[in-house]
């Protein structure tokens, strides 16, 4: 046979390709679908209401609770407030966040994918506007196959409608977050807000919108990289929404399980009912086992015993469970769950120790900085009187949001006579210096020591400004340079 009439029979079979059914998620009740309605209405009330949440940082400075400055080049978080320069925060925080999925992962599977995931969260809320206005699963499969009328048109309209509203909104409350959130409000409601918020507002929608609405599961299943790597760091102890062959096999329908039971043989509690495919927002049948589409979400649990209290079998025929359990159960061994491993607290450690450091860091920090650096040509001046003079560039830091006087003065065993230009000269022989809100100054100073004194060839000195507001000091150390 050619290789050519191979092909056209395979084409003659059907597509190489074929397209991927519209999922229609039947409605469920249950814990894990309680859980999720919790969280849903946790996450997206901390998302669209901290924005307004008010903190008193003091005169001039700005009362959002969390807010990302670009103006002022700072983000503020309640008390704490993160400069530019300290890029390392975000990476600590990047990591916490990285071994957290990990050990999220390594106890209960994609736990993250089916509860606090922003794609779960909001494609549920759109579905939940979708069953309010269209009907349940079998209504709006069947409104979608027949043909069009008026009253399937306004509903179509009224349910693009809305999810354009809260698109609209997750877009609007994200802007928020960088910039004060009434007043830009009311620069939106009075059509005054800068181009850049329209701008990033519309993009916000627009991906809000297509990803919730239409692209749902294909983001999981195509989009998203974390089930990939996820299958890839799975292990036998994690738990995963499983399909407990060892009770649910072999499959049979009710009457015919029934009368199994009655005549002393086994029979499978799963009646193939298809409810736990029904329910499922990525139209997986979990009793084909672990696969990718699947986001540990629990709403087949909740399907699945709904379905064993109307015939009378126990509950948990699907359950939060581990392959090795279904397989102990079938050699009569009892079940095993190690959430202490060597992985599990491998993250914790890690979890645990860059939090430490970060917290420290954030606990000893200061708004003040200095440095010096000592002229390299030439290394000191012999003035005509004998007097011995080195030159320093003095950089003072200040990361407050307020202006700053400091007091610049120069410890030694024989402490030298500074000068410098543009700043005010004290009789006790320091200098005093304004620096703006975070703001980084530099002077050119000069470090005399006269002939007259018995000085040794070249010595240590120390640097220190000191805020004459609040007193507080910083310290740069350098070395005076004598013949």
């Amino acid at each position: 046979m050619s290789a050519a009439h191979s092909i056209a029979e395979d084409d003659a079979d059907g597509p190489l390709y074929a397209a991927s059914k519209k999922v229609y998620p039947q409605s469920v009740s249950g814990v894990y679908r309680r859980i999720k309605w919790i969280l849903l209405c946790v996450t997206l009330g901390i998302y669209y209401i901290l924005p307004f949440v008010r903190w008193d940082r003091g005169p001039n400075e700005p009362h959002q609770a969390v807010l990302v400055d670009l103006g002022r080049r700072r983000f503020y978080f309640f008390f704490i407030e993160i400069w530019p320069q300290e890029i390392y925060y975000l990476t600590g925080l990047l990591i916490i966040a990285a071994m957290t999925l990990f050990l999220m992962n390594a106890l209960a599977g994609r736990v993250w994918c089916g509860y606090l995931c922003p794609q779960t969260v909001w494609s549920d809320l759109f579905f939940q506007v979708e069953r309010l206005i269209e009907g349940d699963r079998r209504e709006r499969m069947n409104k979608d196959a027949g043909p069009w009328t008026f009253q399937r048109g306004r509903e179509k309209l009224t349910k693009h409608t809305i999810w354009l509203v809260i698109a609209w909104w997750t877009g609007g409350a994200w802007v928020l977050y960088f910039a004060d959130a009434p007043t830009l409000v009311r620069q939106l409601a009075t059509l005054q807000a800068p181009a850049m918020a329209w701008i990033w507002i519309g993009i916000l929608t627009f991906t809000t919108y297509v990803l919730a609405g239409f692209m749902r599961e294909q983001v999981c299943l195509y989009m998203c990289p974390w089930p990939r790597i996820q299958a890839a760091m799975i292990d036998e102890s994690a738990l995963n929404v499983t399909y407990r062959r060892d009770r649910g096999e072999q499959r049979t329908s009710l009457k015919k399980a029934t009368a199994l039971r009655a005549i002393g043989e086994h029979a499978g509690d799963c009646i193939d009912c298809h409810l736990c495919v029904a329910v499922c927002p990525t139209g997986v049948d979990i009793r084909e086992g672990s696969q990718l589409g699947c986001i540990q979400c629990g709403l087949c649990i909740d399907a699945c015993d709904s379905v064993m209290a109307k015939i009378g079998r126990p509950a948990r025929l699907i359950a939060y469970d581990t392959e090795t359990n279904v397989d102990r159960r079938r050699a009569g061994k009892a079940n095993v769950f190690n959430p202490i491993r060597a992985r599990t607290l491998l993250y914790a450690i890690v979890i645990a120790l860059v939090g430490g450091i970060m917290t420290f860091a954030l606990a000893t920090r200061v708004d003040l900085d200095l440095s010096a650096i000592h002229d390299r040509n030439p290394m000191f001046v012999k003035t005509a009187d004998g007097s011995i003079r080195n030159g320093y560039l003095i950089r003072i830091v200040n990361r407050a949001s307020a202006d700053r006087t400091f007091e610049i003065s120069v410890e030694g065993a024989q402490s030298p006579q500074l000068q410098a230009i543009g700043v005010e000269q004290a009789a006790n022989g320091t200098l005093s210096a304004e620096v703006g809100p975070d703001q980084t100054r530099e002077l050119r100073v000069t470090a005399t020591l006269p002939g007259a004194l018995n000085r040794p060839p070249s010595q240590d000195i120390a640097f220190r400004v000191t805020d004459m507001a609040s007193g507080r000091t910083a310290v740069a150390r350098d070395h005076f340079e004598a013949p």
